[in-house]
């Protein structure tokens, strides 16, 4: 028995392995050449046949899928929870994580958002699909919006006259790419130049100044 959950532990570890090294390659591919790269040039760059790809995310649309969503996941996994007491530490943490997870591939966030694709959307295709996935990963930030404008207000750092809802839809454009985007000006400001914009621009919603 315990040889047979090891042979079946190795086989797993290796499909995972084999999944990072298509995500990788469809990451790269992506930031090189947007989400119309094929599944072939995909396999190729990892080493993998075509056949591994579709068995592992059954569909071109099903790799961008998997692309977007861990895409969109990365900068709320890289914000260390309840390790700041005060909830205005948790927000610059949150905003200078996710500016730090923008930065690392700035051009594999805009393909999957369609900005370098041209004003004709019938040139996404099944990338226009993928797309949606990103939505989910949309909505988990939200909830960790929401759980940090909760903990703002539960300790009185938002300004009179703000609810939890317009505080997590401020922390929610905060730490989103297009506004990160916007002011990092590809690469002409720092990540943490772009933080320390956005944690001014967060003032505005708390009681006192944050330290930037």
């Amino acid at each position: 028995m315990a040889s047979r959950e090891y042979r079946l532990g190795r086989r797993q570890a290796e499909v995972d392995r084999t999944r990072h090294r298509i995500l990788a390659a469809a990451r790269e591919l992506v930031s090189e050449l947007g989400p119309e790269s094929s599944v072939g040039k995909v396999a190729q760059r990892a080493g993998v046949s075509r056949i591994t790809i579709y068995n592992q995310f059954r569909s071109k649309a099903g790799l961008l899928e998997a692309l977007s969503a861990e895409a969109g996941r990365r900068p709320a996994a890289t914000v260390p929870r309840e390790t700041a007491p005060d909830p205005r530490e948790a927000l610059k943490l949150r905003i200078e994580h996710a500016c730090a997870a923008w930065a690392a591939d700035p051009r594999l966030h805009r393909q999957l958002e369609g900005r370098v694709l041209g004003t004709a959307g019938v040139a996404l295709g099944a990338a226009g699909v993928a797309l949606g996935a990103a939505g989910v990963a949309s909505r988990e930030r939200s909830d960790d919006d929401h759980a940090l404008a909760e903990r703002l207000a539960a300790n009185d750092c938002l300004r009179p006259g703000c609810s939890i809802k317009e505080a997590e839809d401020v922390i929610g454009i905060l730490t989103s790419f297009p506004v990160f985007d916007r002011l990092h000006k590809e690469g002409r400001r720092s990540a943490t130049a772009v933080a320390e914009i956005l944690l001014r621009m967060a003032s505005a919603c708390i009681t006192a100044p944050m330290q930037v």
